[in-house]
């Protein structure tokens, strides 16, 4: 309890409340802006946050991370395009609601779905901090160098497993990041890693150059080289606090959409989509009018938005509990974290508690600011839709570079940036997913990192996994795999039946 205090104390501070006020909003208007989205927002602020306060920072970029999916509602209901891509399954039902001309529904709809799962979530964190806190405190003494570097490739076999359509091109590009991570001078060696004389490289590739480069610079380039269509505008008209009738009278589809965004969330590499997979489809099965999914189903729209605003909350918990990123937002808050002298992993429940307390109290006035904001402005937010694509992309890549240059007012570092912006735009341009790289050069970093640490208690493969929590993790790991490869042939058997 003496934790969470302090912990609520330290939110009081005005910097940190200006910073969720902030963050909330500046989240809310970039989701409702398609093309943009969290990734890139927070790829822009990154440089910002090395001036900053570290729970200034940090609250700034959970407040774009927490806020922006709600804004992302708002093109996916009214112009059939999600504002961030975890929207796309709202197009759904929303659109189709709007079309009806019930567009004010579904957007109340969507909100307060989202404002309960996040609550859901993040109430689920904080009573595990309560009641599990004391123990958690005791795995800092289970967790060795080992052990963290094994949860590191869990996390990235649970990454791969999760593309389940494309599974060999996310192995490819999380080696490619894994790769990118090797980049640099072993000190404790003196050992240059694919530098090739290059004294930029000595270093290794900085993050958040790389995040720029792969998600801002890329998405910049998609953006000009794209159409202006100026879509239709729809008439918001109605109040927005309704929708809270309708969840209480679908109180199962939304207790089970929440409960699905929180596993998900918790599981690295799974996130949102997967969260509304399994929502989605068990709504549909529970629905006495199934055939309406797809259509104008408000359970659909329900089973949407509950469950992905309830995974930001829950992927915050294996990022601070084995220090393993579940996506590429939480892998770059972990930009942060490294920046303040801050390790996530078992150890910070021993010596940070009160820091724990006021990132998931912070996560909840988030969603109270986004709530009471969009229920003042909605018609307002919803113009942002309108501006040129080529407008945008131009202001994105503006102020990337100016992002890039205040790094470390290197102009080697623009460079580089502008080659990872080029390689994010050749993926996307072929639609494969960026994610895995930007996983990959954290989780790689992680796992070498620990390797090298470890490297004197290690003597022989068995060493590597001779460790209860190694051993586990080890058995998990095979579980993962023997399920992909169970699935794949019962998959293709099915296919030649057929």
């Amino acid at each position: 309890m003496d934790a969470f205090l302090l912990g609520l104390e330290n939110l009081m501070a005005p910097p940190v409340l200006l910073a969720i006020v902030i963050g909330s909003i500046g989240g809310l208007t970039i989701g409702a802006i398609p093309g943009i989205g969290p990734a890139i927002a927070i790829a822009i602020l990154l440089p910002a946050t090395v001036f900053l306060d570290d729970l200034v920072s940090l609250v700034l970029l959970l407040g774009v991370y927490g806020s922006s999916m709600y804004g992302g509602a708002i093109p996916a209901i009214l112009i059939n395009t999600p504002g961030t891509p975890v929207n796309a399954l709202t197009t759904y039902d929303g659109y189709a609601l709007t079309k009806r001309g019930k567009a004010a529904d579904a957007l109340s709809l969507a909100y307060s779905a989202s404002f309960v799962g996040g609550l859901f979530s993040i109430g689920a964190a904080l009573c595990a901090l309560f009641v599990f806190g004391p123990y958690l405190r005791d795995l800092g003494a289970l967790f060795g160098q080992r052990d963290i570097m094994m949860a590191a490739i869990l996390g990235a076999v649970l990454l791969i497993a999760a593309h389940r359509q494309s599974m060999g091109i996310a192995a490819m590009l999380f080696g490619f990041g894994f790769l990118i991570a090797m980049v640099g001078r072993q000190t404790t060696r003196n050992i240059d890693r694919y530098t090739f004389g290059i004294e930029y490289l000595y270093s290794g590739f900085n993050l958040i150059v790389v995040i720029i480069g792969i998600f801002a610079l890329s998405q910049a380039l998609n953006l000009m080289v794209g159409k202006d269509d100026d879509p239709p505008e729809a008439r918001v008209q109605g109040g927005l606090l309704r929708g809270f009738a309708t969840l209480y009278k679908n109180k199962l589809v939304t207790a089970l959409s929440a409960l699905y965004g929180t596993l998900m969330g918790i599981i690295p590499g799974v996130g949102e989509f997967v969260a509304q997979f399994f929502s989605y489809s068990t709504a549909r099965a529970l629905s006495k009018e199934p055939t309406r999914f797809g259509y104008g189903s408000k359970q659909g729209l329900i089973a949407s938005e509950t469950s992905n605003n309830a995974v930001p909350a829950a992927a915050m918990i294996p990022l601070l509990a084995l220090g393993v990123p579940g996506e590429a937002l939480t892998a770059m808050m972990m930009v942060v974290f490294f920046d303040a002298g801050i390790k996530p992993g078992p150890d910070i429940f021993e010596n940070n508690p009160d820091f724990l307390f006021s990132l998931f109290v912070a996560l909840l006035i988030i969603n109270v600011v986004v709530l009471a904001t969009l229920l003042m402005s909605t018609r307002y937010i919803a113009k942002l839709v309108h501006i040129p694509n080529r407008f945008l992309g131009a202001f994105v890549m503006i102020l990337s570079f100016v992002g890039v240059y205040s790094i470390r007012n290197s102009l080697a570092d623009c460079v580089f940036a502008m080659i990872f912006g080029y390689i994010g735009y050749i993926l996307r341009r072929l639609d494969w997913p960026l994610v895995p790289i930007v996983l990959g050069l954290v989780l790689g970093s992680i796992i070498i990192e620990r390797l090298a640490a470890g490297a004197g208690q290690i003597k022989s493969a068995v060493d590597l996994i001779n460790r209860p929590v190694s051993g586990t993790l080890f058995v998990v790991i095979l579980l993962v795999i023997g399920f992909i490869i169970y699935t794949s042939v019962t998959h293709r058997r099915h296919n030649v039946h057929q």
